[in-house]
């Protein structure tokens, strides 16, 4: 099978990496959905067309915005984080994520991610992924993806600028809550999930892709030779 094109720019250099979690480092999209489909069913929604709305939100945000009656968002949301952190079949490392991330230095990068902390924790698990040195959950915001709030945090406490930063997600809500933080983004086109983003670059995954870390301390991304 031919390889995806890298769409990299091996001379743009960062002052540090801003992760989403899933969908970017992990994958955790089949577990995600069953919890969420069966939500969807019970509520008399049709999963095929609520399904991809709630990818890369808060799980408060997206039930807040269905406005169905009856319902409190506070406590769906809690009932499905409860459901979502039993159900961790599947969830798996992105490929070549873990040693991508294994190669940064702790001070440089970060995950700022829409789950809770204990999700995020109970997936890394799962996952076998190191636990980074700065997490942003969605409960250390106000307002969830797309609002850029989160990054914005991240940056803050790396101790850089945010348009010193890299950006990684794979969907529009995350990419857009770069973008608007003012960061680069990168597309993870995991899965083959494609996602047009003005002026980003994109990998299907970490297993081609090396960072590169200059003497300086900014870091670049390069093909594996």
């Amino acid at each position: 099978m031919k390889a995806v094109p890298l769409s990299i720019d091996p001379l743009k250099r960062y002052s540090a990496f801003l992760f989403d979690m899933d969908g970017t480092i992990l994958s955790s999209a089949a577990a995600a959905e069953r919890v969420w489909g069966e939500w969807a069913r019970r509520h008399g929604l049709v999963p095929a067309e609520f399904l991809p709305t709630m990818h890369g939100k808060r799980g408060i945000d997206t039930i807040s915005q269905l406005a169905l009656p009856g319902i409190d968002p506070l406590e769906e949301a809690a009932a499905i984080e409860r459901a979502e952190l039993e159900d961790v079949e599947g969830v798996i490392a992105i490929p070549g994520a873990r040693e991508f991330l294994a190669a940064l230095p702790p001070e440089k990068w970060a995950i700022v991610t829409s789950s809770s902390k204990a999700l995020a924790l109970r997936r890394l698990e799962a996952a076998r992924l190191r636990v980074p040195q700065f997490l942003i959950t969605g409960e250390d915001v106000k307002i969830g993806k797309p609002n850029p709030q989160g990054y914005l945090l991240g940056a803050k406490r790396l101790g850089v600028p945010p348009v010193k930063c890299l950006v990684f997600e794979d969907v529009e809500a995350g990419a857009n809550a770069g973008i608007a933080a003012g960061s680069s983004v990168m597309i993870i086109e995991h899965a083959g999930h494609k996602l047009d983003v003005a002026g980003s670059q994109s990998i299907p995954d970490y297993a081609r892709v090396v960072p590169v870390v200059h003497d300086d301390g900014s870091i670049s991304i390069s093909e594996k030779s």
